[in-house]
């Protein structure tokens, strides 16, 4: 590994560029989870920040956060000063919450059932997020890394990879759409048809100061199907099956067609979801439900599902 500088003080980030040499176990890595683990403590939306100033570059060129690294790649990392900041507090009924969100572990993969309103990760004003409590958690874990994420109000199948060629074989399942993701979803509205499939291109923007994605003919292409479960006199419950992965999609792609997710406060239809919170709905009805793949370990068939909450279950039954 190539380094331009002196070692920085302990808990301080360094403050002089570096040009680093992206090792054999880090090949396939997003550039913003490669940044992040070497530079402890800088806010990720910072990290963003650099990547977007082109102030990180790979190879002597520009990138954006998606961009996934090769062995040998050259990375330069701005200088980024940051004082040394206290052991992040995770309250202890988090942590247990967590614990017992597990359904399934084994020496190379965690899957919990992600509770609705917890971040996957640290960032925009959160000091920890599912990643940060599950590596308290499991200190002895040295590689926990995220394999997807799931929006903060979104709950359900979230996988944590515990060694990094996992990390790599799933992540190249998922740009390969080899990874069925089955989601749970209520609708504001009915259905017009038992299967409706939806590819309207999506591009994300700004506003106010918060991401928010649109439809637009310019977009990356994207592509769900919506799966008519069950008919209520206002609102339709529907399985939801990705075949991309984009920021929002579910609920962007729901709203443009006429039937936004409920419980959705950024795309949803404001006159139903107050309707829906007088019966009981708190949150968005939107849960990721089950995940099924082949293993690129070990070419077993893995399937795993986490059921709706009491919570919403008991929203229906009121419906």
């Amino acid at each position: 590994m190539l380094e331009s500088m002196s070692e920085s003080p302990p808990g301080v980030a360094p403050v002089r560029v570096r040009v680093v040499d992206v090792p054999e176990d880090d090949a396939g890595q997003r550039i913003d989870n490669f940044l992040l683990k070497r530079l402890r403590g800088v806010p990720r939306s910072r990290i963003y920040r650099i990547i977007r100033r082109g102030e990180v570059r790979v190879n002597g060129g520009r990138i954006q956060a998606s961009h996934r690294l090769a062995a040998g790649d050259k990375v330069r990392i701005p200088p980024v000063r940051i004082s040394p900041t206290s052991e992040v507090h995770v309250p202890a009924a988090l942590a247990r919450q967590l614990q017992d969100a597990v359904i399934h572990e084994d020496d190379r993969l965690i899957v919990i059932d992600k509770p609705a309103g917890l971040a996957v990760h640290a960032g925009s004003g959160l000091s920890f997020g599912v990643i940060e409590v599950m590596r308290k958690l499991k200190p002895a874990c040295s590689s926990l890394e995220l394999v997807h994420r799931l929006d903060r109000d979104t709950s359900g199948c979230l996988m944590i990879s515990k060694v990094r060629d996992e990390l790599r074989g799933l992540h190249n399942l998922l740009r390969e759409g080899h990874i069925e993701k089955r989601y749970l979803a209520l609708l504001a509205g009915r259905l017009k048809e038992d299967r409706v499939v939806c590819e309207a291109p999506l591009r994300a923007v700004r506003r106010a100061g918060l991401r928010h994605v649109e439809v637009d003919p310019d977009g990356r292409h994207t592509r769900t199907e919506f799966i008519r479960l069950q008919q209520y006199r206002s609102a339709t419950l529907v399985e939801v099956l990705l075949a991309t992965g984009r920021t929002h999609q579910i609920r962007v792609h729901a709203a443009h067609l006429g039937v936004p997710v409920a419980g959705d406060d950024r795309y949803g239809a404001r006159a139903a979801n107050k309707r829906y919170a007088a019966k009981g709905l708190r949150r968005l009805f939107l849960h990721a439900h089950a995940l099924r793949f082949v293993r690129p370990s070990n070419g077993d068939d893995f399937h795993v599902s986490a059921p709706l909450d009491d919570s919403l279950r008991d929203f229906l039954d009121r419906l």
